[in-house]
């Protein structure tokens, strides 16, 4: 291990803030002392199958502190997932089933594992303590905080002074947070910044179960694709890190200029020298925005797929977009139309729908209603609109999501 303080300079580097500072200084002195490494926890609660560039900001830390000799031990949070996270919400979040909740987490570790080294890293479900928890457990657990504290929270606040409603269980959720601290003993963890007053609570559970408080260490929030909000799984508007090389890409070029230089700061891991120069090259008149994002485009990719597959997502992106092609491949899938009895001609709600490109009716004619659907290159505006499927048909959703209907693949459904 580093000097404790030649370790706490490396730490601090793109971090908005330490609570506190010297305990985190103590504890290294105290972990190159005893030859024990710290344990640094980061949760993720499985509200979407996708962890994403956000996420990212806090396991590049992650592995910082495994360089460094440490531990990372991450939660899955299958239950605190069933509750859902209230920061920043302005209602309560719907309740996803355990059943959901386990099936967005079955691919977490290989994504985890695309930036933290498995050989040093913990991963643990709070399920795992949460399940075993009697009712004079979890009674215990509530008499461990107030209801004036939790209800300090801007959003709990904001929400209480406008008469919307707070239901009990999303109460829980800094306390169940604050309870995993406990049960892993984590002696730092890594939130982002709206997350600071669950890691406050988090602080005060571990003292009165008698645990050393963590250290909390803040991160940078970034932002999504819309280049205004939080990127958030719940909002829709992130790059996930399982995404394919041609998704990545494509969403990465989408991203407003003005939010260029944060993406090259947070997500694309680049020595300061080069940062610099990225942020000279932003204030140059002479400068294209879309040069700089197809390097950060590239880069991206190359972080989690390769060299090879983005030179092959740069490719298909320009044959794509610049000169108004295809991709490679066009997924040719089975398609059930529901409420459908004539097959040759179909409503084309239904068909966006069983194609995959729309959860919804709703969510399908918001599309048509923007243009962003298109049969055989052609935009169809009219919800009503009737497609004829007796011959192969090239459906589009946006820009990047092409489905080629194929007679005989496109069946009726109830």
């Amino acid at each position: 291990m580093l000097d404790p303080r030649e370790q706490l300079e490396r730490l601090r580097e793109g971090v908005v803030e330490i609570i506190k500072e010297d305990e985190l200084l103590g504890k290294l002195e105290r972990s190159l002392r005893d030859g024990k490494p710290l344990r640094v926890k980061q949760g993720f609660d499985p509200s979407a199958p996708d962890l994403h560039l956000g996420h990212a900001v806090g396991l590049r830390k992650l592995r910082q502190f495994q360089d460094l000799g440490h531990t990372a031990v991450v939660i899955i949070g299958d239950y605190t997932g069933m509750v859902g996270d209230p920061s920043e919400r302005a209602e309560t979040r719907p309740r996803l089933t355990y059943e959901e909740v386990l099936r967005n987490a079955q691919t977490y570790q290989a994504q985890l594992h695309k930036i933290v080294d498995p050989a040093r890293t913990e991963v643990v479900m709070n399920g795992d303590w949460f399940r075993t928890m009697s009712f004079a457990d979890v009674m215990d657990l509530a008499g461990k905080y107030t209801v004036a504290r939790i209800l300090e929270r801007d959003d709990f606040t904001q929400r209480f002074g406008a008469q919307q409603p707070i239901s009990i269980h999303e109460l829980f959720y800094p306390l169940m947070q604050g309870y995993d601290s406990v049960a892993i003993r984590a002696d730092v963890e890594l939130g982002a910044t709206e997350q600071k007053f669950n890691c406050l609570v988090a602080r005060e559970i571990q003292k009165a179960y008698g645990v050393e408080p963590e250290v909390v260490m803040l991160m940078p929030v970034l932002e999504g694709t819309d280049g205004v909000r939080r990127m958030s799984k719940s909002t829709g508007n992130y790059i996930g890190l399982s995404e394919s090389p041609r998704e990545m890409y494509g969403k990465t070029m989408s991203i407003p200029d003005a939010v260029i230089g944060r993406y090259y700061e947070l997500a694309a891991v680049l020595s300061p020298e080069t940062l610099a120069g990225v942020k000279e090259s932003l204030q140059d008149p002479d400068v294209n925005p879309r040069d700089l994002k197809r390097q950060l485009a590239r880069r991206l990719v190359t972080l989690y797929h390769g060299v090879a597959a983005a030179d092959s997502a740069e490719a298909e992106f320009d044959r794509v977009f610049a000169k108004g092609g295809l991709p490679d491949e066009v997924p040719e899938p089975v398609v059930v139309l529901k409420g459908q009895s004539d097959l040759s001609r179909a409503w084309i709600v239904a068909v966006v729908v069983g194609a995959g490109l729309a959860g919804s009716g709703g969510e399908a004619r918001r599309l048509i209603a923007q243009g962003g659907i298109r049969v055989d290159g052609e935009a169809v505006r009219d919800p009503d609109a009737v497609v004829d499927l007796s011959a192969p048909r090239l459906l589009q959703a946006g820009k990047r999501r092409f489905v080629r209907l194929v007679p005989g693949r496109v069946l009726p459904g109830e």
